[in-house]
């Protein structure tokens, strides 16, 4: 059929255009077609923008955690390398022919004793580090070496793990006790111009080192952590002060309070403000 109207099934007629035929066959290209049902559209499984970017944020944060860790461990890692290649080199070397006028034998048992009780309790044990021992601070005699040794200027913060890394890996391992000792005594900075104790004897007691009574050497022990707070000629009552609180602490009758109690006790506002950075916590003693 061409044209024209058509009865349905129920009866009803049907208007069909020319060119349209009654049963949907093919009809030449010259029928409309007609519109197909309109189908719901899909939902769509996909994470919303601001997440999506927050996701990409947070893996770039790792990824930028990642590298700093791997760069400071690669820096560290080249510090001690560059540490252990200088102490044998130069320090063990420079060390061994030095002509020192002390050695750790001319120090009496008893004052061995007096210098690590107050100095460095774990010396001989620890490997050159020590952050547990009551009254040790965190710096034991193998770290002072450190600073003296491999900076030119220290300052607090990194400077400190770099001290503690090399004194570990580098001076510890490499530079036996005895030495480390010997090196220690006559190079510690005692005031007044005084390097060692030698000097420091006929500095503050115009005697030989060998010559000292107990508490004039104790005197000189309790000038190390702050020679300038402690100094035996310009500050004489904070040295007697010091000598009293250290013979209660090699006696047994004081028992440091901590890891950062170095000085037995209160110390004046005014000398606080000489003391060495974090060696002094009035809160042991309230």
């Amino acid at each position: 059929m061409v044209g024209g109207n058509i009865r349905n099934e129920e009866g009803y007629e049907k208007m069909v255009q020319p060119g349209v035929v009654a049963d949907g066959s093919d009809c030449h290209g010259l029928c409309r077609a007609q519109p197909a049902p309109a189908r719901p559209a899909a939902k769509r499984n996909v994470m919303p923008e601001k997440r999506m970017k927050n996701t990409r944020v947070l893996k770039l944060f790792g990824i930028g955690i990642v590298v700093a860790l791997a760069c400071t461990v690669v820096y560290f890692v080249s510090v001690v390398i560059a540490a252990r290649r200088y102490t044998i080199t130069t320090i063990l070397p420079n060390t061994r022919a030095s002509n020192y006028s002390l050695a750790p034998s001319d120090l009496t048992p008893r004052q061995l004793e007096i210098l690590l009780k107050v100095e460095d309790p774990q010396f001989f044990r620890h490997g050159g580090y020590d952050f547990s021992t009551p009254g040790a601070g965190i710096t034991t005699i193998t770290q002072g070496l450190v600073k003296h040794l491999y900076f030119k200027k220290f300052k607090p913060g990194i400077a400190k793990f770099r001290q503690t890394l090399i004194a570990a890996y580098a001076l510890d391992p490499l530079m036996p006790k005895d030495e480390q000792l010997r090196l220690f005594i006559n190079k510690v900075y005692l005031g007044n111009g005084a390097q060692g104790f030698e000097q420091a004897s006929q500095q503050y007691f115009q005697k030989p080192f060998h010559q000292l009574s107990e508490d004039e050497y104790i005197a000189i022990v309790a000038e190390i952590i702050a020679p300038e707070v402690f100094n035996i000629h310009n500050y004489p009552a904070r040295n007697v002060e010091r000598v009293a609180r250290i013979k209660r602490l090699i006696s047994g009758e004081y028992k440091p309070l901590g890891l950062f109690d170095l000085y037995y006790g209160k110390i004046e506002p005014e000398a606080q403000k000489q003391l060495p950075a974090f060696s002094y916590f009035p809160s042991y003693y309230k």
